[in-house]
């Protein structure tokens, strides 16, 4: 069959992040979730992890050329609808990577900003945050910070939906094009989403917590989540919207299942649907 005889391509998303050898967040997470969404998924892997459902016992980071790469390999042959980022753990990776989305001109990237795991340990070089901060902020659609990483980069705690959007414009200001603030750590039964623009739009998203010790991996669920549905061709509003609903129910689909001895993941695969076909023509 010649090249001219193909009809159709899947929607492809590139995750450019960390492996989480316990398979539940990290490029594993994001491969299920692209998956699970219809999409083709693709990874640059940036470090290498031995982590499990109980927490981080080393991280190995992957040399800058071995990340560029990977990821000029891919771009190079398949090409990518959308990218996901995740965890980039020094400045140098940083650097790599926004150059590559200057030198492939990439287009729906999705900034997880991972700086802590849900245990608690530290992912990120100190020295690596005032760089993501000049260099991809104003390089992504959309930056997916929890309350923990922006208390970081805005230089103080956040206790309240208002702290939550004074913290959301701080970011703007400082040359983000959109970002969702995750607001999952305030107390309380309700949990609350920000997300604003520098177009001026605001949208605050809300709904009842889900009680569950199956939480590992939810941030970067929600962010390949994104990048998947931006793929598929919504809008970034809609995207998060479907996002939120994909997390949710996964959430709900595992809360009951025991997978290791800590904190397990969420069931990425409640509800796969078959992959999507975009026309050539």
């Amino acid at each position: 069959m010649t090249v001219d005889a193909f009809k159709f391509e899947y929607p492809r998303v590139l995750s450019i992040a960390g492996s989480d050898s316990g398979g539940g967040a990290g490029i594993q997470a994001d491969l299920k979730t692209f998956s699970a969404l219809g999409c083709y998924g693709m990874t640059a892997i940036t470090a290498l992890t031995a982590q499990n459902t109980c927490g981080v016992r080393a991280i190995h980071g992957v040399p800058p050329h071995m990340l560029r790469d990977q990821i000029d390999a891919v771009l190079e042959d398949i090409g990518a609808d959308a990218v996901k980022i995740g965890m980039l753990h020094a400045p140098e990776i940083v650097l790599t990577v926004a150059e590559a989305i200057d030198r492939h001109a990439l287009k729906n990237v999705v900034f997880d900003p991972v700086m802590v795991a849900t245990s608690g340990a530290v992912l990120i070089d100190n020295a690596a945050v005032e760089v993501l901060v000049r260099e991809l902020f104003p390089r992504v659609a959309v930056i997916t910070p929890n309350l923990d990483e922006a208390a970081l980069l805005v230089g103080h705690p956040l206790l309240s939906a208002q702290d939550m959007e004074q913290a959301a414009l701080a970011l703007l200001a400082k040359g983000a094009r959109a970002v969702l603030l995750k607001g999952g750590h305030l107390p309380g039964d309700t949990v609350v989403d920000l997300l604003v623009t520098n177009s001026g739009e605001t949208f605050w998203m809300q709904a009842a917590r889900i009680h569950s010790p199956n939480t590992h991996g939810t941030g970067c669920t929600l962010s390949s989540a994104m990048a998947a549905h931006l793929a598929l061709g919504a809008s970034l509003a809609e995207a998060v919207q479907h996002a939120r609903t994909y997390v949710r129910e996964a959430l709900l689909s595992g809360a009951q299942v025991r997978t290791g001895k800590g904190g397990g993941p969420l069931n990425h695969s409640y509800a796969p649907v078959a992959m999507r076909l975009k026309s050539l023509r």
